[in-house]
């Protein structure tokens, strides 16, 4: 993996740490809160995907609203999922096992579908990526070790949702050559369009209170979290998908560090220790 690649990764990598802190914040109406930002992010970002659209050369095909459409859905099962762990449970869990487990499947099914053959170092990585998981799993939660199995569930289960649209993704943007950009847009704009029914049906009135309540997450999510997946996809176009999905999980070390300093969750020492285990199986991995 080259140096500006890297460099792409790993700010995203930071940006993906901040707006997860944002989601925290919601601990209700995470629905609503999630529609709410999908929307934002389409009306912040369609003029950049017009523009990578323009200077790509490339007109609406099939594939450019199919593909999109299968990664909305992805990426829906993925945001309500982390949504649901954040309410129930630590960041400080469910984020370190979601990322931790997110690259290890999409490495394992980028090895025996896709054909990439990383090396034994990269193997090694994905072992103690499971073995720093194994470490924040182990530790205290503020709602006891109840809550430790709770946000272990929801992160193994966000972890899986992850696996499935990065490679999803890494397909799309590789094999059918899709801007990322657009890409991604499109995507929130299918997302939008698929929850919009059940919004109207069960939440309407929840609507206006969430928009008011939460605005700051709400932006702040809408402007990083597209940042921080572009920049991926970008990375994804000329690295590895095996090499790209487990680098940009050194967003987990950020991420428990801050949960600690802003929620005040307990074992502090331990989860750091858990997220730096995980974070040098991705060292081995980009190796």
């Amino acid at each position: 993996m080259s140096t500006s690649v890297l460099a792409l990764v790993l700010v995203a990598a930071f940006c993906h740490a901040l707006w997860n802190l944002a989601a925290k914040r919601v601990d209700t109406d995470g629905f609503t809160f999630v529609w709410s930002y999908n929307l934002a992010s389409v009306v912040l970002w369609t003029p950049l995907a017009f523009f990578a659209l323009i200077r790509a050369d490339l007109g609406l095909s099939p594939a450019l609203l199919v593909a999109p459409l299968i990664s909305g859905v992805l990426h829906i099962a993925y945001q309500l999922t982390l949504q649901t762990g954040y309410a129930r449970a630590d960041l400080g869990v469910v984020y370190p096992v979601a990322r931790g487990v997110g690259p290890v499947l999409s490495m394992a099914v980028a090895i025996l579908v896709l054909g990439e053959r990383p090396s034994w170092a990269a193997a090694l990585g994905a072992l103690t990526v499971i073995a720093g998981i194994v470490v924040v799993a182990t530790g205290r939660s503020g709602s006891g070790r109840q809550g430790v199995r709770t946000g272990m569930a929801w992160g193994a289960m966000t972890g899986v949702a992850i696996a499935a649209y990065t490679l999803w993704d890494s397909i799309s943007v590789t094999t059918f050559g899709l801007p990322p950009a657009t890409y991604f847009v499109i995507s929130c704009l299918w997302q939008v369009v698929l929850m919009t029914p059940t919004l109207l049906r069960r939440h309407r009135e929840r609507l206006s209170p969430v928009l008011r309540a939460r605005w700051r997450e709400i932006a702040t999510v809408a402007v990083l979290s597209p940042l921080a997946y572009v920049l991926v996809l970008e990375a994804m176009r000329t690295a590895p998908v095996s090499l790209v999905a487990p680098a940009r999980e050194s967003s987990i070390v950020v991420g428990s560090l801050l949960a600690w300093w802003l929620f005040k969750e307990p074992d502090p020492l331990r989860r750091l220790l858990g997220a730096g285990i995980v974070l040098g199986g991705i060292v081995l991995i980009t190796l």
